[in-house]
């Protein structure tokens, strides 16, 4: 097949599946097209069946703001028309489904039919969708997709609930390969960052409100107060400035690091043992699946997706949004015992399992076959090297 993958390149968790959803399609034989307005961040390695097609969006005194929109059509007409596209595969609804209808509306003038495929990763739904300005292009151009996907139930729930959507929705979780996770750690960094044999703690996030990042340094000061740990924040975004200010007063600042967004993410986690993630919602916690893929248990909320990969009492615990003290406690549980803690962490690398590319990625091929009707092009998963 020849797929089109339109997504946002950053180091979000819709970029990320995106991104690593073509790779492992080109590496099966397809021809994977990315159309965005930069490389995407994970898309680091030479393959010769992967392209990458940048927007390039006009600026003209007559705009006051880029018409990315208009481009990023523009651009899928021309890939489309010069690279035989079979499909089109947009990740977030806005500005991504929309612009996909008017490609597919401009290109069906000259007799071709291109398939459009929307997956709904979360705050295209939940936060950007509810905004009253855009959500009637956001329904419009889900219902105008000839398939869609969500990537948890809670999601696909969400949608129905916010919208007036005609079609199914199906659900197809996002995925993660496990093998990239079995990294052993490096003595030389886990010595770094924890001298005294410290417990090590992680949060990776974008540092937006809804994760909630000072509810991290909060549980962290309590778990310090019984078991002496490291704290890694992995990242960056507006919550920094308030989350520093806060581990100055409440002095953990020798205790707790800022590392930055980090595309070696599994380096950091092979040397964790508990991953902290109190967001107010989560569509489903790709990082926090990408921990557990580590064998690092999970410490989160029970928010949005989250119960649908965390299993309460094996896999690590969740709590109501914004109870640091249980959370501090169900932790500090986990951590105080040698035996426990690596219970957790083989069940936790175990439930990861389910949700490995090679159990997922074929679901999309299928999905894109359906609406080919060329069961000769369904191959089946090789596992090569990534």
């Amino acid at each position: 097949m020849r797929i089109g993958i339109v997504c946002y390149p950053t180091f979000g968790g819709s970029g990320v599946l995106a991104t690593e959803l073509g790779k492992a399609l080109a590496e099966k034989g397809h021809q994977v097209h990315f159309i965005t307005y930069q490389q995407p961040v994970r898309l680091i390695e030479f393959n010769a069946n992967i392209f990458y097609h940048e927007v390039r969006v006009a600026t003209y005194p007559l705009f006051e703001y880029p018409p990315y929109e208009t481009a990023l059509s523009s651009t899928m007409v021309d890939v489309i028309n010069n690279h035989q596209l079979d499909l089109l595969h947009v990740h977030y609804a806005i500005p991504h489904a929309s612009a996909a209808y008017m490609a597919k509306k401009i290109v069906a003038t000259r007799g071709k039919n291109i398939p459009v495929i929307t997956t709904l990763h979360g705050t295209d739904i939940t936060l950007v969708g509810r905004d009253k300005t855009l959500a009637p292009v956001v329904a419009f151009s889900i219902n105008e997709s000839d398939a869609i996907t969500a990537v948890s139930q809670n999601l696909r729930d969400e949608t129905y609930k916010i919208f007036e959507i005609k079609k199914e929705i199906e659900v197809i979780y996002n995925f993660v390969d496990v093998s990239r996770f079995h990294k052993r750690p490096i003595d030389a960094f886990q010595k770094v960052i924890a001298p005294n044999g410290e417990r090590i703690l992680v949060h990776a996030s974008n540092f937006r409100k809804i994760k909630r990042v000072l509810d991290v340094v909060r549980i962290f000061a309590e778990i310090n107060k019984k078991i002496p740990s490291k704290l890694l924040f992995v990242g960056d975004g507006p919550e920094r400035p308030d989350t520093e200010n806060l581990c100055r007063e409440l002095n953990l600042c020798d205790d707790i690091r800022f590392v930055g967004k980090q595309e070696q993410i599994e380096e950091i986690l092979a040397v964790a043992d508990l991953f902290i993630l109190p967001s107010e919602y989560e569509s489903f916690g790709l990082a926090a699946l990408e921990a557990m893929a580590a064998g690092v248990p999970l410490i989160s909320s029970d928010a949005g997706g989250l119960p649908e990969i965390n299993v309460n009492g094996k896999t690590g615990y969740m709590s109501p949004v914004g109870d640091v003290t249980s959370m501090s406690h169900n932790a500090i549980s986990i951590l105080s015992d040698d035996g426990i803690l690596k219970t957790f962490k083989h069940n936790a690398a175990e439930q990861a399992k389910k949700f490995d590319i090679h159990q997922i990625v074929p679901q999309y091929e299928q999905l894109y076959d359906r609406f080919l009707n060329a069961p000769h092009l369904l191959s089946h998963f090789s596992g090569s090297k990534r």
